[in-house]
């Protein structure tokens, strides 16, 4: 089983060695596809967990335990067209590369297919044009704007 799931590191917990440990005492495989963690500062990594079900529960279970917040939201990225103005700040902060606007026409393009839903998007954009939208499967929902 896989599950998406964002960490949030206080200060005490950077130091911590998260991934080894669920692989060597959980059996739960972490795959991060984003980190955002310095030293005596707090963080945030977005992970792909693999393992049995019951090994998974167990390891977000130790994971509270040791101080970090876990964000299981299920959902996807949507942008409003109606309010977005093609401005970029928001293909500036996206880690995977799924917002992002090129020339001519300098105008945005999502691919929701490559969204990692860490919502580093949905601060940055000054008309709240980008929200996430719960309970949405990733692989269905389709750009939200196509180059012309």
């Amino acid at each position: 089983m896989k599950r998406r799931i964002t960490l949030h590191f206080p200060r005490e917990a950077v130091h911590q060695p998260i991934t080894y440990r669920l692989a060597v005492e959980f059996d739960v495989a972490a795959k991060i596809l984003r980190a955002q963690i310095a030293p005596n500062q707090s963080g945030t990594m977005v992970v792909e967990l693999f393992g049995d079900i019951d090994d998974l529960d167990a390891a977000e279970h130790w994971l509270e335990g040791q101080g970090l917040a876990l964000n299981r939201a299920q959902g996807q990225i949507r942008v409003d067209l109606d309010r977005c103005v093609d401005c970029g700040i928001c293909s500036s902060v996206c880690p995977s590369g799924a917002l992002s606007s090129a020339p001519p026409a300098w105008r945005l393009q999502f691919e929701a297919r490559r969204c990692l839903v860490c919502e580093q998007c949905i601060p940055s954009c000054p008309l709240e044009a980008i929200a996430l939208v719960l309970d949405q499967p990733s692989a269905d929902l389709p750009a939200v704007r196509s180059l012309s």
